[in-house]
């Protein structure tokens, strides 16, 4: 799957990884109401172009999920500044 690499030189090489860095970086500093979307742009830096196969869970158990995230931000980041606006204020 990574074949591709393989022919990259060294220019190249850094050149990806500072790609997939930018990504990454760009996911880990999603803040608000970004926290909570699906994310193709991060999956689009991969080489292989495939349409993710994602299912999704009814509404219900959708909305428990985003609870039990919400609840495991309280915990893993107490201390983050609030965003209370509403989505896409």
């Amino acid at each position: 799957m990574d074949d591709d690499l393989e022919i990259f030189d060294r220019d190249a090489l850094i050149a990806e990884v500072k790609k997939l860095r930018a990504g990454i970086r760009e996911h880990r500093d999603s803040t608000g109401h970004k926290l909570c979307w699906h994310h193709p742009d991060l999956w689009d830096l991969l080489p292989e172009k495939t349409e993710p196969a994602i299912a999704v869970p009814p509404w219900p158990k959708f909305m428990r999920g985003c609870i039990r995230y919400r609840q495991s931000l309280d915990r893993q980041a107490p201390g983050a500044p609030v965003y209370d606006k509403e989505f896409n204020e």
